[in-house]
């Protein structure tokens, strides 16, 4: 079984169990996860993520901020250079 295969077998269900596993480092059961295993389940669900949630759902997901280029409160990049001005 490759894992492509193993990967279109996970439910939804079996997603948070790996999830789950993953965030406390112990299986539902109570046994720790090995290193190897906490590898292969967080690969995983970063997998699964991938192919089955939108982009800002997914696990690691960071929204872009918005921010001000060269001091515009408008967010938009400055064509003409600006000089700085050093506050004391």
């Amino acid at each position: 079984m490759d894992i492509e295969q193993v990967l279109q077998a996970v439910t939804p269900d079996v997603y948070e169990k790996l999830k789950l596993a993953v965030e406390i480092g112990k299986w539902p059961d109570g046994r720790k996860l090995t290193a190897e295993q906490k590898a292969t389940c967080l690969q995983a669900v970063i997998t699964y993520d991938s192919q089955h949630k939108p982009e800002d759902e997914r696990i690691g997901f960071i929204a872009p901020k918005k921010h001000q280029h060269c001091g515009s409160t408008t967010g938009e990049i400055a064509e003409a250079e600006k000089p700085l001005k050093w506050q004391h």
